[in-house]
Order: structure tokens, then C-alpha cells, then sequence
């Protein structure tokens, strides 16, 4: 029987190549969508090629009842989630004297309350399975802080402290709670940028090329495999040595 892993925002971005790498791992796939569109369609047919199981269930991760009634569901199909990815994130950036307060708001409750609201409608199976791993996808931006990006930092620098509380809470119970805090990924929200801007990016990258977002999926690939079995309450910088 395969194991189930519950993927936030993966329609696009990193959250859906971590879909496609645990697919070809062997993992039956669930995933959340606010509204139907391309990417949806994209990601049901590359997944369902990877001869795995795929559910889709509509839910805003930022609405607590969305939370509860699509968790519901996976494990109404699944019977189970073995694994919690919680990767939905979105940006909203401006300097803090120009940001309003719905822009810092709905990042916060996209990026930081929605971490809690699926992981708290999730934690419970996991404990009654006593076992399970859920890897929390922060950004480096929560441990160094960027300029624009008060309410991002904010969030994902919350998601890091949620994931070591967490971590201790239920580790007596097998579950292991980790982070990833990927650097400067090539995405469709970096691919918009300026030259120059990616030119100055790039010098403070000791690696000096950008990551890709099947680096950051295979990170989260170990993180949920049986090699990592000690590893929890942990965050793991995927950024080329940019925080180095």
C-alpha cells in the first residue's frame, strides 16, 4: 500500500515538483486548489503518468473550515496521510511604510495561519497512527530578513518557530516535524524580475547560479524518507550558500 502525501499549494512552483518527485517515489498524492484552472488539469495528468493515485479537493488554506473539510476528505479516500507538506505561500511586497495592513494580513493568514490551520486538522490522524512527518516549507528570508518583505519575513520566520514547537510536542509520538528554507528559486515569480535585480541577487550566492525547484523537492524527498529517521524540529537552507 503506498504511503499519502497531502501537498498545500502544488499546482505550480515548488509545491509541484515536490508532488512530481514524491509521485515518482511511489507516494499517492493529495492536493489542495482554490479555483480550477490549467495548472490543476497540468499537474492531475503528470501525476496520474506516475502510475500513483491523485485527489484534488478545493480549499483555501487560509479559511479553517476549508481546512477541516479537505482533510476530511483525503482521509475519507486515503484512510490515511502519512506525510504533511506545507508548502501554499504567497508574497505581497512593498516597503512597511507603503503596505497596507490587508497586504500584511493576508500573507500572514496565506502563509503562517494556514500552516496552522492544515496542520492542526492533520496532526490528530497522526497521532492515532503514531507516526508521520510534516515538513514546513519556510524561506531563508525568515532567518535573515529582507527589505520589502516585512509581512513574507514575518510568516515564514513564524512557520520556523512552529515547526521546532511542534517538533517537541509530538515527537514522544513519532511524528517528525522539519523545515526548508529555500534561497533564490527559479519560479514563475522570479522568472518576472529584472535582469539587474537577479544580477545582484546572484552575487550574494556563493554558488552563483539560482536554485531550481526540484533541488528544494529532493530536500523534502530525503526529509520524508526512511534516511532521515533522527532528523526533527530541524531547518534545512536549500539557497546555494547564501546564508553561509
Amino acid at each position: 500500500m503506498n504511503k499519502v502525501a497531502l501537498i498545500t499549494g502544488a499546482t505550480r512552483g515548488i509545491g509541484r515538483e515536490i508532488a512530481i518527485v514524491l509521485a515518482e517515489n511511489g507516494y499517492d498524492i493529495a492536493i489542495n486548489y482554490r479555483k480550477e484552472n490549467e495548472d490543476l488539469i497540468n499537474i492531475k495528468k503528470e501525476i496520474e503518468n506516475k502510475k500513483v493515485k491523485f485527489l484534488a479537493v478545493q480549499g483555501d488554506v487560509s479559511n479553517f473550515e476549508d481546512c477541516e473539510k479537505f482533510t476530511k476528505e483525503v482521509i475519507q479516500v486515503y484512510g490515511k496521510i502519512d506525510v504533511l507538506i506545507n508548502n501554499a505561500g504567497i508574497t505581497k511586497d512593498t516597503l512597511l511604510v507603503r503596505m497596507k495592513k490587508e497586504d500584511f494580513k493576508q500573507v500572514i493568514d496565506v502563509n503562517l495561519i494556514g500552516t496552522y490551520n492544515v496542520t492542526k486538522n492533520v496532526i490528530n490522524y497522526m497521532i492515532k497512527a503514531h507516526s508521520g512527518k510534516i515538513i514546513n516549507i519556510s524561506s531563508i528570508v525568515g532567518i535573515s530578513g529582507n527589505a520589502g518583505q516585512t509581512n513574507y519575513a514575518a510568516s515564514k520566520a513564524g512557520i520556523i518557530g512552529f515547526t521546532k514547537s511542534l517538533a517537541k510536542e509530538v515527537a514522544p509520538r513519532n511524528i517528525l516535524v522539519n523545515a526548508v528554507a529555500p534561497g533564490f528559486i527559479e519560479t514563475s515569480m522570479t522568472n518576472v524580475l529584472k535582469d539587474e535585480v537577479k544580477e545582484n541577487i546572484l552575487k550574494q550566492i556563493p554558488l552563483n547560479r539560482i536554485g531550481t525547484a526540484k533541488e528544494v523537492a529532493n530536500v523534502v524527498k530525503f526529509l520524508t524518507s526512511e534516511d532521515s529517521l533522527y532528523i526533527t524540529g530541524q531547518v534545512i537552507n536549500v539557497d546555494g550558500g547564501m546564508l553561509m
